[in-house]
């Protein structure tokens, strides 16, 4: 049986995922976090900020510091072996709308809607009048536009 520290049992690190969202092109978080360095190459490349310094020091996105677009410079940046070829899917992730989304909660909004590139977010109307977001699944690059534009934070990411 492997050794176990006292804080990977109470937070869950033991299980092998973190929960963080890594940059695009990432490997599997396992094997991402037994090579990592932490020389924070990713984050001072990031174009657009939102690759930041997170739990154990190890590299995270942030959605509501922007929008990720894709230009590879954190790959690019990176000594080690940490991430895939470009011409591969940069991640499987996949837009998804929390509970105290505005609109959800009969509160007109439609930041996300505007913010997203993609146009993968529709809002279909409802018998109580405020029209309820929805995600195209085929259509959402989870870029982040939409959670960086989001007043209340709603917009979350789920592994596919």
């Amino acid at each position: 049986m492997a050794e176990c520290s006292r804080r990977s049992l109470l937070t869950g690190a033991f299980r092998g995922q973190s929960g963080a969202m890594r940059p695009p092109w990432s490997r599997a978080d396992v094997a991402f976090t037994a090579v990592c360095t932490r020389c924070d190459a990713c984050i001072q490349a990031c174009e657009t900020g939102i690759v930041i310094r997170g739990a154990g020091g190890f590299p995270a996105v942030d959605f509501h510091r922007g929008e990720c677009t894709f230009c590879y410079a954190c790959a690019e940046s990176c000594a080690e072996a940490l991430f895939v070829a470009r011409d591969s899917l940069p991640w499987r992730y996949q837009a998804a709308v929390g509970a105290h989304c505005l609109a959800e909660n009969r509160i007109e909004c439609r930041s996300c809607e505007d913010a997203c590139p993609e146009r993968a977010i529709r809002f279909r109307p409802t018998r109580a009048g405020v029209a309820r977001p929805q995600i195209v699944p085929e259509r959402c690059s989870a870029c982040g536009a939409c959670a960086a534009g989001c007043p209340v934070f709603a917009i979350e990411f789920k592994e596919l």
